[in-house]
């Protein structure tokens, strides 16, 4: 029998996971504070969305939706909390770039850059976690 004949062909198997962002989870150290503060920056009614399990929010979002969570399994329960997100991890679409760099000093966010490209900017929530800001 030849080298070849002996080898075993294995067919291609897919992956079963899908090519799809179910949801994008944000460490937070104050459950009810940073419901409050995203809720604000994505015009939502704080009132609507419960916190879960003493350390879930679950913001619905135009696609991918984000959790806010105290992470109790993940550092969540450690001094300091978990860790912040030290690079932009995700970015949040505008129409309006410069009324949304105005909206979020507003709030006080704290910036981490300008407008960039007349593009895109980043900013930091009240945990210390960078999200962009983008033109759509």
């Amino acid at each position: 029998m030849s080298e070849q004949s002996q080898e075993q062909v294995v067919p291609e198997r897919r992956s079963p996971v899908k090519n799809k962002i179910g949801s994008v989870f944000i460490p937070v150290r104050d459950i009810e504070k940073a419901r409050s503060w995203y809720c604000r920056i994505l015009g939502l009614d704080e009132a609507d969305y419960g916190i879960m399990n003493g350390h879930l929010c679950t913001l619905p979002m135009q696609g991918t939706g984000i959790i806010l969570d105290t992470m109790p399994a993940w550092g969540g329960k450690e001094p300091g909390g978990a860790p912040s997100i030290e690079t932009p991890a995700f970015m949040l679409m505008t129409e309006d770039l410069q009324g949304s760099l105005q909206y979020m000093k507003e709030l006080g966010a704290e910036l981490v850059t300008g407008i960039e490209h007349d593009h895109w900017f980043v900013v930091k929530d009240p945990d210390g976690n960078k999200m962009m800001i983008c033109r759509e």
